[in-house]
């Protein structure tokens, strides 16, 4: 578990003009990232557009990213589904890739029981030997758990840890004092804060196209610099608030076409970006100051 630490690139999911898997775009991040400092990558998360994704789509875009990256950074999928056959199915895949974890938000549309969560996080754990990250993102699923819910989740020995996508960080710091287990802060706004409540690093979307800001928040922080830590992640903040007005995915994909990575756009039912909010994106960027368009 001491593997799992540091910036971890919440994969965008390229796509082409014929709607398909970009996969020369993809390479092309993945490189951008491990350039920049990133300690691994989530892959086929909801930055990926996972909902979006057919199961071998899914499959496809993992061998790309494992092609890739090879072993010079961790990998971990989400494998989730509503199915726990499918789940399954997409955790025997990653295993024979060779991922470094799997990763699943809760069954969702049905309002399971804790019960049949629980039975449908430790049949995924029990299907693979690789170890399994809990995604726990209440404001999407609406699955909400309480701390003593996560621990009791975290009692399998194949669950590692949680990545944890919730601004309740009173059960972020709760979890990391009363477990060993991995604690990902999920939330790119609230990193530094999940720092210092104890997490172990973070999986996000902003490193698609600022990792470096990213990885300077971790490091500072690490380096005991507070104060540095604390103006990376003020920089990071006001890129936020700008792309939160256009979506973050048709943001972010917007930025990365902008600075010539060929993202395509988000699947529809996400819609794109007109014109105007392109070139209002665009001016925004300008005032960012991050590598990407140096």
């Amino acid at each position: 578990m001491k593997r799992f630490k540091g910036v971890f690139t919440a994969l965008v999911t390229p796509f082409d003009e014929s709607d398909g898997i970009n996969e020369s775009s993809l390479r092309k991040i993945i490189r951008y990232s491990l350039n920049n400092g990133v300690s691994g990558f989530y892959v086929c998360g909801s930055t990926g557009e996972w909902p979006l994704l057919t199961v071998d789509e899914r499959k496809r875009v993992l061998e790309i990213v494992k092609d890739e990256v090879k072993d010079s950074a961790l990998i971990i999928v989400n494998v989730g589904c509503i199915s726990t056959k499918f789940s399954v199915e997409l955790a025997k895949h990653a295993e024979s890739v060779g991922v470094s974890a799997v990763s699943s938000f809760p069954p969702i549309y049905y309002k399971f029981s804790f019960r049949e969560i629980k039975q449908y996080y430790f049949d995924i754990a029990d299907s693979v030997n690789v170890p399994l990250i809990v995604y726990y993102i209440p404001s999407f699923t609406n699955v909400e758990m309480n701390i003593d819910s996560l621990l009791e989740l975290l009692e399998h020995k194949n669950i590692i840890g949680v990545k944890f996508t919730s601004m309740d960080l009173f059960i972020l710091e709760r979890l990391k004092s009363l477990t060993d287990k991995i604690i990902f802060n999920g939330f790119d706004e609230v990193f530094l804060a999940g720092l210092s409540l104890g997490a172990d690093g973070m999986i996000g979307s902003t490193c698609n196209f600022a990792p470096e800001i990213v990885v300077s928040i971790y490091d500072s922080f690490k380096a005991g610099d507070l104060k540095t830590a604390y103006i990376y992640q003020q920089r990071l903040n006001k890129m936020i608030r700008d792309i939160l007005e256009f979506g973050v995915i048709q943001a972010i994909k917007e930025i990365l076409n902008l600075a010539g990575f060929n993202c395509g756009n988000p699947r529809k039912p996400l819609r794109t970006l007109t014109s105007d909010k392109r070139t209002k994106l665009l001016s925004l960027i300008k005032e960012w100051d991050i590598k990407l368009f140096s």
